[in-house]
């Protein structure tokens, strides 16, 4: 009996930014330490000029495409038909970490051409009015996800998804979709084209991606020996979030959400994860990562808390710095 092969592939994308490379590396580190010896294909694209550190040239591939070729801001992910091999791809967002075997996620995918994990919305607010646009679209509802995860099935059937998302973006203000960071949001492209052309999403079991803003109730990662939670906490609490269907979930993929990568979790982990790719990881180098990382956010936070009404009776509040991802 033939055993049936199919190629599989993990994409992300590091345009811009140095931050979103470093990231990118982080990512791709974390996927090598959970597989191995898996068939499953890891490929960066990025239109800067970094390259590869040496733990992984010969573990990942690297894709260079010149600046401006895939547009601005999240229209990146408006490319990804162009930009997978053939057979299964998924789209990871750079700002993850992996905390497992990723083969279940295919599994899970598999036969569907494009898909996301998430359910469906039809009124409210998400990014603009729902109602008004599956209105003006005449369709039901809208796939309603986070956009860390895109999967597709390269063909015929993902272009045409993809090319509709992309002629979407040119009318996106008219649409009546608001703007992320000023620029469109992948998100809601892709939800509108997915649903035009009758592609659905998979239920999220809290097991695939989550992220601290579904679960704002704290958090612990090891991404080492792959131990991770993060906590929704119940009503009535005012941290509790009512949208989001779990109290506590052990995703195999976290997502940072950009803003929790300047956070010491996954700055402690990403340096664990550089010392094991140079075989290094020892009790002396978790007791630093522990003194660098850990110790001295504790102690931050601590001080923040006691010190912070008098700041703000003195100063006022601080205005937000800038992302290093705008």
């Amino acid at each position: 009996m033939m055993i049936e092969t199919v190629n599989r592939q993990i994409l992300t994308i590091a345009n811009t930014k140095k931050a979103y490379f470093d990231m990118a590396i982080n990512l791709a580190r974390s996927f090598i330490w959970w597989h191995p010896d898996s068939n499953i294909k890891f490929k960066i694209v990025t239109d800067l000029s970094e390259n590869l550190p040496s733990d992984l040239e010969n573990l990942i591939q690297l894709q260079r495409v010149r600046p401006g070729e895939l547009g601005i801001g999240f229209s990146a992910k408006l490319h990804l038909d162009r930009l997978a091999d053939d057979g299964q791809t998924l789209f990871i967002d750079s700002d993850c970490l992996i905390f497992g075997n990723l083969d279940f996620i295919f599994e899970r995918f598999k036969n569907h051409k494009v898909s996301v994990i998430g359910s469906y919305i039809t009124e409210g607010e998400w990014f603009g009015s729902i109602k008004e646009v599956c209105d003006l679209f005449n369709v039901p509802h809208l796939p309603k996800f986070n956009g860390g995860i895109y999967y597709l099935e390269k063909g015929k059937a993902a272009a045409d998804v993809f090319l509709t998302a992309r002629t979407l973006e040119k009318r996106y203000d008219e649409i009546g979709f608001i703007r992320l960071r000023n620029n469109p949001n992948d998100e809601m492209l892709m939800a509108l084209a997915m649903q035009l052309h009758g592609h659905t999403p998979i239920p999220d079991d809290g097991m695939m991606m989550s992220d601290p803003q579904a679960c704002p109730g704290g958090y612990a990662i090891d991404v080492i020996r792959g131990n991770r939670w993060l906590l929704n906490p119940p009503a009535p609490s005012l941290k509790h979030q009512d949208w989001y269907p779990f109290l506590k979930v052990s995703p195999v993929i976290f997502h940072f959400l950009g803003y929790y990568t300047q956070h010491h979790p996954y700055k402690r982990e990403t340096y664990r994860l550089k010392m094991r790719a140079k075989n290094r990881l020892n009790h002396f180098t978790e007791g630093y990562a522990v003194i660098k990382f850990t110790v001295p956010e504790y102690f931050k936070s601590k001080l923040k808390d006691r010190l912070r009404p008098l700041y703000r009776f003195l100063f006022g509040v601080r205005k937000i710095k800038p992302s290093n991802r705008i």
